[in-house]
C-alpha cells in the first residue's frame, strides 16, 4: 500500500475515544491541531506535539481536513454550527470527518446545510472496538459520504482503523453503526441474564465465557463483559451505559422513520433506561448484571 503525504488535520472531542486516537495520528505523522470544551484535556497531545485552539473555528484555520468525537448530535451540531464554531471559517475544498454516533436524519441534514452555506464535506464515520480499539488501531470505521472524501483521508482512517467499509452516500455509517449498537446492547442485556442465571443454579459463571469460546454463542461481547460481570468488575469504566441508550434510542427512532420494526430492540432501549434511572448512566455496561441479580 502507498502511503501518501500526512495530511494536516484538526481534531474536536478529546475524550475516551479521541484522546487514544489523536495519539496514533500524531504517531503517523500526521500534523494535528486539537479542540476540547475542557481545555484541559488536550495537554497530553499538545505535550505530544499537537497545536491547541481555542475554538473549533480556528481547526479550519489549520487543517483542511477536521475530524469530530462527540458526545451526541447536539453537541456536533453546536460545534459545527454555533458561536466560532467549524461552519464559521470553513470554505470549500474542506472536509469534516465526524466518528460520533449520531442520528442519520441529522447527519444528513446538517452535511446538506454545511455544504450550501460553506461549500466544506462531510463524512460520516463513526467507529466500533471502544477504548482498547482506539488504542491498538483496530477500529471498524463505517464511513457514509463521497467516495472521492473518503480516498482522500483514507491512509488517515487506516491509522486509525484494521477495517474501513463505504457503505453509501451521507448518513450510511451513522445506519451502519446503529446496526452495531443494537447487536452489541442486546447481546450485553442477554450476557447479563445468562451470568445471572449461572449464578442461581450454582454453575461458575466467571467459566461462561471460556466455555463458549469459539461455539456459535461466542462474541467479543462475551468475552468482555461475561467475566466482568461474574467478578463484578465494573472498574475503570471503558465504555458508559449512557453511550448505549442514546444509540439504541438513535436506532428505535431512525427505524420508526423507515418504518422498520425492531421489537428486541425497542425493549433493550427501556431495560437500558431503567438501569441508567437508577443511577448507572455514567457506570460501565458490566454493571447490567445488577439488573438481574438477587438484592441481599
Amino acid at each position: 500500500m502507498s502511503h501518501s503525504q500526512p495530511l494536516s488535520l484538526g481534531f474536536a472531542g478529546i475524550g475516551l475515544m479521541g484522546l487514544p486516537m489523536c495519539h496514533r495520528l500524531l504517531a503517523a505523522g500526521h500534523e494535528l491541531t486539537v479542540w476540547n470544551r475542557s481545555p484541559d484535556k488536550c495537554a497530553p497531545l499538545v505535550a505530544a506535539g499537537a497545536r491547541q485552539v481555542s475554538t473549533p473555528g480556528e481547526l479550519c484555520e489549520a487543517a483542511d481536513v477536521v475530524m469530530l468525537c462527540l458526545a451526541d448530535t447536539a453537541v456536533v451540531r453546536d460545534v459545527v454550527f454555533g458561536e466560532a464554531g467549524i461552519a464559521s471559517k470553513a470554505r470549500a475544498g474542506q472536509l469534516l470527518v465526524d466518528f460520533s454516533s449520531l442520528e442519520p436524519t441529522a447527519t444528513r441534514e446538517m452535511a446538506a446545510r454545511l455544504k450550501s452555506e460553506t461549500g466544506m464535506g462531510w463524512l460520516d464515520t463513526p467507529v466500533s472496538g471502544g477504548t482498547p480499539g482506539a488504542e491498538a488501531g483496530t477500529l471498524a470505521i463505517m464511513v457514509g459520504g463521497e467516495a472521492a472524501d473518503l480516498a482522500r483521508v483514507r491512509p488517515a482512517l487506516l491509522s486509525l482503523g484494521q477495517r474501513v467499509t463505504h457503505m453509501g452516500g451521507v448518513g450510511a455509517g451513522q445506519v451502519t453503526k446503529a446496526c452495531n449498537q443494537m447487536i452489541v446492547a442486546c447481546n450485553a442485556l442477554v450476557i447479563a441474564e445468562v451470568v445471572a442465571l449461572a449464578e442461581q443454579s450454582g454453575v461458575d459463571a466467571s467459566l461462561i465465557a471460556e466455555a463458549l469460546a469459539g461455539g456459535f454463542a461466542d462474541s467479543k461481547p462475551l468475552q468482555i463483559l461475561a467475566p466482568q460481570m461474574a467478578e463484578s468488575r465494573f472498574e475503570p469504566v471503558k465504555w458508559h451505559v449512557r453511550t448505549l441508550l442514546k444509540d439504541l434510542d438513535t436506532a428505535v427512532k431512525f427505524s420508526r422513520e423507515q418504518g422498520s420494526a425492531t421489537p428486541v430492540s425497542g425493549l433493550a432501549a427501556q431495560l437500558m433506561r431503567l438501569h441508567g434511572s437508577q443511577g448507572y448512566l455514567e457506570k460501565d455496561p458490566a454493571t447490567l448484571i445488577d439488573l438481574y441479580r438477587n438484592k441481599p
